[in-house]
């Protein structure tokens, strides 16, 4: 239960720019490259500049570089992103990212499926969700809060996946493949992908569209499964291991289930009447499958490390639509307006093992010997956004852009647990009256809630020399929230004294829900200015304000009043929402671009106040996970990335982040652990323990980086290309208080990946090996060690590792015609 371009060198397109000094209004948002032929353009100011000249942090990688270091989607950014974490769980859900450490929740084993302390952007549109980079012109990365020039307000950063543009005046197509094998792995992986632009009408209408399929196979076994659930043992023959003939009676093994198959499109048409004028309608579609989680059980039951003591298979099934017009006009030459007005729809549905959770409640129903429990969960997240932008274009030393923004979000979760067979070993609910259960439920719940943002945000800058800029902006937010839901026990039945309500009916849409209301209103600003000693060299500062949303917990409220002496896993109503919480940012960077622009160098330092810190908590009624308001903490560190080109065919390329993210005051009653260790144990089974200030954050890497050097040589009519390239992250902690809370320091560990490439203006054909000394780390844990051992003579497998990617090998051809 959830509670219960063209570069033909260069790693890094970031570090890769040219001091041409053009900021056009960033209409469609098209990516491009200098006139120099080294620079990646971007568009994060909301203005079209090289990244030289954007005076704010900003990270960007091209086409190119998405494509020849095979990232696919925004598991694969973080190696190649200072200030970024990203803990790669698997496909069950887009993964946590943490900018600069602002995460105050424990690690997970499934990641997130969605998470407001940063923008994700398909285009225009705010989406989290792991959309697949399929002919996407470079992926942008702003650190820091963005709320004045995005409607979309932000807390750490943003990241925006910039689409290539339909065009009016030629057909363009490609195709892609990859085959791959991976170790610990039995199948063949492969990719198959391709593009189509169409102009429909010569200067005014064009069709673009990008379609492929993924199998990614998985490596993660399930050997302990139940063969007949409410029939066969889970636990056959004790704690420590099963026979043979023990094994054959009761449990059976599935190979690989952490597998991913995945098929994603993307269709734009673009009508246009002039460039002044453009309509952009775009649909989007993707759905995951995997059948199991990317985590082993540490070991439980004699398991591997590439095996999961789960009682059930996992699966886990994930689309999304989005629908979406932009509109892109010029309005006399004084402003540009962009208009988008965009739908999504999310679904996701999955069913886990709910053993160990029921179990924790202390029922006695380890009493039925084949006691075992599944939950299901269907959640969907439907979205409307629409925002409009004026961003001048008038000339002279002030520029500026004025918004608004209106986002609605209605979050619909149902949710149940299975006990297969307990119904007939009891017979009887606690009323003594016979059961009628035919699905075996024991807990069915539901939440429905709503969320609505409202903002005005602008910037103004002036340009007092032509070397010198100020810049000042302003959002105004305002948002409301509303929840209810319900939840029913099926198997505790009706009481015979009760005759006006059914107390715990099959369905929780026959109890009558509880719910509750919230809003809250407020401003953020920023400040910003820069100074260009030379074209070669920049200096900026930045101190901005950031904030997120509040909104409600996604667990049933709980009746009113809560029964006595009976199970319950509710919010009461001080636990229904929650606030939002704000950072205070201030940074100073540096862009340079020395010795004949053979070296260029990026760098900056910043320190993050946190107030308000939205963090993990849990119910009093079922210890029911909750988010919670509570202390403060700070972020401080640097980051940096270089480009070093000695000679024209080989390029060295490096990023470094330093982090240092902790609390700053104490916050009381926040880690819950269990404190009843085993079954002999007279101590009460959970103690909540406080969080104390200098407690570091949980989730990111205090160090991390990476370097690589490629070399490139014509060949024939083509170019020969050779990479090699290193990413390092370091530790990480899986939660506030870790070396009290029974947490973990979670090693840090070094990859290797190379590629061997030719090229052509119309092929490309490449080796690749990604992970190439196979390395096994943990990159992240679900639960923590308070959890292992033994519950009432059933060995324990709540406590889970998320495993890297072992090795893998392949082949790949991209063909343009």
């Amino acid at each position: 239960m959830s509670y219960r371009g063209k570069l033909k060198t260069g790693l890094l397109s970031a570090t890769m720019f040219t001091s041409a000094a053009f900021a056009m209004p960033a209409m469609a948002q098209e990516s491009g490259i200098s006139e120099e032929g080294n620079a990646i353009i971007v568009t994060g100011t909301r203005r079209t500049t090289t990244i030289m000249d954007a005076p704010i942090n900003i990270a960007a990688i091209g086409a190119e570089e998405l494509q020849r270091q095979r990232i696919d989607d925004v598991r694969d950014l973080a190696d190649f992103t200072p200030g970024m974490t990203m803990s790669d769980t698997g496909p069950r859900s887009t993964g946590t990212i943490v900018l600069r450490g602002l995460n105050a929740s424990d690690t997970a084993t499934d990641g997130a499926s969605y998470d407001d302390a940063l923008g994700v952007y398909l285009g225009e549109v705010p989406l989290y969700y792991d959309f697949k980079l399929l002919d996407i012109g470079r992926v942008e990365t702003l650190l820091g809060p963005q709320g004045t020039l995005y409607g979309l307000g932000t807390l750490a950063g943003a990241i925006r996946y910039i689409p290539n543009r339909p065009t009016t005046d030629a057909w363009e197509g490609e195709a892609h493949g990859r085959l791959y094998t991976k170790s610990h792995s039995v199948d063949l992986g492969y990719q198959v992908d391709g593009m189509i632009n169409v102009p429909i009408v010569k200067d005014h209408i064009a069709f673009r569209s990008a379609t492929g399929y993924y199998y990614d196979p998985g490596f993660i076994d399930y050997p302990l499964l139940i063969q007949e659930p409410g029939v066969s043992l889970p636990q056959p023959g004790g704690t420590d291991g099963v026979s043979g003939a023990d094994y054959n009676a009761n449990l059976k093994k599935r190979e690989d289930l952490n597998f991913e198959k995945t098929f994603t499109t993307r269709n734009q048409l673009l009508v246009q009447t002039t460039e002044d004028l453009k309509v952009i309608f775009t649909y989007a579609f993707q759905r995951t499958k995997s059948e199991g989680a990317q985590s082993n059980s540490a070991g439980v039951m004699g398991t591997g490390k590439y095996e999961n003591a789960s009682r059930y298979t996992e699966p886990m099934n994930r689309r999304a639509h989005l629908a979406s017009v932009e509109i892109n006009a010029n309005l006399a030459d004084i402003a540009d307006l962009v208009s988008t007005s965009a739908y999504t729809n999310v679904r996701a549905r999955s069913r886990s093992d709910n053993t160990d959770l029921l179990l924790d409640l202390d029922y006695d129903y380890e009493a039925f010997p084949a006691f075992s429990s599944w939950n299901e969960s269907d959640n969907r997240r439907k979205q409307f956004n629409q925002e409009v932008r004026l961003v001048s274009r008038h000339g002279g030393p002030f520029s500026w852009v004025l918004g608004g923004f209106y986002n609605q979000q209605k979050y619909h979760n149902d949710y149940a647990e299975h006990t297969p067979g307990l119904s007939a070993f009891y017979g009887t609910d606690w009323y003594g009256n016979p059961l009628n259960n035919p699905d075996d439920l024991e807990y069915v719940s539901y939440t429905k809630s709503k969320i609505t943002e409202k903002a005005i945000f602008g910037e103004g800058t002036f340009r007092v020399t032509p070397e010198w800029q100020v810049t000042a902006g302003a959002r105004y937010f305002k948002y409301s929230s509303s929840i209810q839901g319900a939840l029913t026990l099926p198997l505790g039945g009706d009481d015979p004294e009760t005759t006006d309500v059914i107390e715990n009916p099959l369905s929780p849409y026959d109890v009558a829900p509880a719910g509750g209301k919230a809003k809250k209103d407020g401003w953020v600003w920023k400040f910003n200015t820069s100074y260009n000693f030379t074209p070669d060299l920049m200096l900026y500062a930045t101190y901005s304000k950031g904030y997120r949303i509040g909104g409600p917990n996604r667990v049933a409220p709980c009746p009113d009043p809560v029964p006595a002496d009976q199970q319950n896993a509710c919010a009461l109503p001080n636990e229904i929402q929650y606030g939002p919480d704000t950072t205070k940012n201030a940074e100073i960077g540096v862009r340079a671009q020395l010795f004949d622009r053979k070296l260029t160098f990026n760098f900056d330092v910043f320190h993050v106040k946190w107030q308000g810190i939205q963090v993990d908590s849990a119910t009093f009624y079922g210890v029911t996970g909750i988010t919670v308001n509570g202390g403060a903490a700070k972020s401080q560190g640097f980051e940096t990335s270089f480009q070093l080109k000695p000679i024209p065919e080989l390029s060295i390329q490096g990023t470094y982040s330093y982090t240092d993210a902790k609390l700053t005051e104490d916050v009381a009653g926040i880690i819950t652990v269990r404190t009843r260790l085993n079954d002999y144990d007279v101590r009460p089974k959970f103690t909540q323990l406080d969080a104390l200030d200098g407690d570091r954050l949980p989730g990111s890497a205090k160090n991390s980086g990476s370097l690589g050097a490629t070399y490139t040589m014509p060949v024939m009519d083509g170019t020969f290309i050779a990479n090699w390239t290193a990413t390092y992250r370091g530790s990480i902690v899986s939660r506030l208080g870790w070396d009290r809370g029974y947490g973990d320091k979670i090693p840090g560990y070094v990859l290797h990946r190379a590629t061997l490439a030719y090229e052509t203006d119309k092929y490309t054909i490449s080796l690749f090996a990604n992970n190439i000394f196979d390395k096994y780390a943990v990159v992240s844990v679900g639960q923590d060690r308070s959890r292992i051992g033994v519950n009432d003579g059933v060995a324990v497998r709540y406590y889970r590792q998320s495993v890297l990617t072992p090795r893998t090998v392949g082949v790949e051809g991209r063909v343009k015609f």
